[in-house]
């Protein structure tokens, strides 16, 4: 069994509560006191470090997604999205209460908390899901900013080959990803992407509306498509994926305790963007909506901004991940500046996150099919590790007797529409994968 990964607080003696209250009686209590701030080695972190980090991992393709995710499931999509955010907000705030499952520890990661809920089976699935997530959401971003810089410049002396484009893409995201240490290091650039997701989404709702007013055909939605509910349900699970990035991001809050009010904060902001690009996006185009959602948009200036802009947002994403990524690896070897020295640790972080960018730009390379690449992910990777993992950990980890009916009625359905959405989501995507590469 891989031995599992804590950081240990010496100064603790407080018995492990059996109840919902486990971050509270944890994390508060250490806290509480102004001159604590580094119990379990957190970070320096304000609440809109968090805040930002959440967002603009969150958001971003995923909003582009979501008309398209109503066009497969139609109007029905409205309350898988509320069932959705409100899923993946008590998720994200019972995943950080499984890292302080014990007394006086704190497991450092997604996989540490399938290690400690359910030994070697938890650890194997917890890291598979992981490192799909890992890998397959950044290299989706590569896909789409690099298929977007094609298009904005097909025309121009800079006129260049996707595959160039996504080589070039990576390797000036490796500035970033040797500069910066930790998450804080990047909080700037999280920022920056979640208000390029906010101008997109403005411009979708401005210019889809009047589309749809300039439309000679009619416009066809539809109540419910059964047939297409496992996929749109992939897709928004997508929308809501970055619950492996989260240990990271509440790791550097100096302020642990606020996490819940972080993810609140981040996930509510989500939505709202969300809707306000899903519910125009397919009332304006119906059937006939795609995906990204600004290839719908009828007038050239409007597509073209709002490509620069969501190019600017995933490419900023992209070092969220991989310094996520970085930062577990090199706990997991080791390679601290404690052990190796400041110059021989930087070297060791250089090489990992060089080799982890060259992993994602041939990923980017090799599966250029952005829409149903993202069901994959979201369906395969994110059901599990939004709707299922942290339910069955949490569940595992703090008992299920000690829960009111109602909650563990609301962890039922999370399950059940985790399940659903992994399997035939799954299923669906990877036939529309092999229709892809047999065309």
């Amino acid at each position: 069994m891989p031995t599992q990964e804590v950081e240990k607080c010496p100064s603790s003696s407080q018995s492990y509560a059996d109840s919902f209250k486990v971050e509270e009686a944890v994390i508060d209590d250490y806290m509480e006191d102004e001159s604590i701030t580094n119990e379990f080695g957190h970070g320096n972190g304000t609440f809109l470090t968090g805040y930002f980090n959440v967002t603009c991992v969150v958001a971003g393709t995923g909003t582009l997604g979501l008309p398209h995710a109503f066009a497969l499931g139609g109007w029905l999509g409205v309350l898988i999205m509320l069932l959705s955010y409100v899923m993946a907000m008590y998720s994200g705030v019972i995943l950080i209460r499984c890292l302080y499952a014990k007394p006086g520890q704190r497991l450092h990661d997604y996989k540490a908390i399938g290690t400690a809920a359910f030994g070697w089976p938890g650890y194997a699935v917890a890291s598979f899901l992981h490192w799909l997530n890992l890998f397959g959401c950044p290299a989706l971003y590569l896909v789409l900013a690099s298929s977007n810089l094609h298009y904005l410049l097909r025309f121009t002396s800079g006129a260049l080959d996707v595959k160039i484009w996504t080589c070039i893409i990576g390797a000036i995201l490796l500035i970033p990803s040797l500069i910066a240490k930790t998450l804080k290091e990047i909080t700037g650039l999280a920022a920056i992407g979640a208000i390029c997701t906010m101008i997109a989404v403005f411009i979708v709702l401005v210019q889809s509306p009047i589309d749809r007013n300039h439309n000679t055909e009619p416009v066809i939605t539809d109540p419910v498509i059964w047939t297409g509910f496992p996929s749109a349900l992939a897709t928004i699970a997508f929308s809501y994926g970055g619950n492996n990035t989260y240990p990271h991001v509440e790791h550097a809050l100096k302020k642990p305790h606020q996490w819940k009010w972080v993810i609140i904060a981040g996930l509510s902001t989500c939505t709202c963007l969300y809707f306000l690009t899903a519910i125009p996006g397919y009332h304006s185009y119906g059937r006939d909506t795609e995906s990204p959602i600004y290839n719908s948009l009828h007038n050239e200036v409007a597509k073209m901004i709002s490509m620069i802009v969501m190019t600017i947002h995933v490419i900023l994403a992209i070092p969220i991940y991989t310094t996520s990524f970085s930062l577990e690896f090199e706990k997991w070897t080791n390679f601290t500046e404690e052990r190796l020295g400041r110059f021989k640790a930087w070297v060791a972080r250089a090489i990992i996150r060089t080799f982890t960018m060259g992993v994602l730009v041939i990923l980017a390379i090799f599966i250029p099919f952005f829409d149903d690449f993202m069901g994959l992910i979201g369906a395969l990777s994110n059901c599990g590790l939004v709707f299922l993992l942290p339910i069955l950990c949490y569940l595992k980890l703090t008992g299920v007797r000690n829960k009111p009916w109602y909650e563990l009625s609301f962890c039922a359905l999370t399950l059940f529409l985790g399940i659903i959405g992994c399997v035939f989501g799954t299923i669906d995507a990877i036939k529309a994968l092999i229709n892809d590469f047999t065309q």
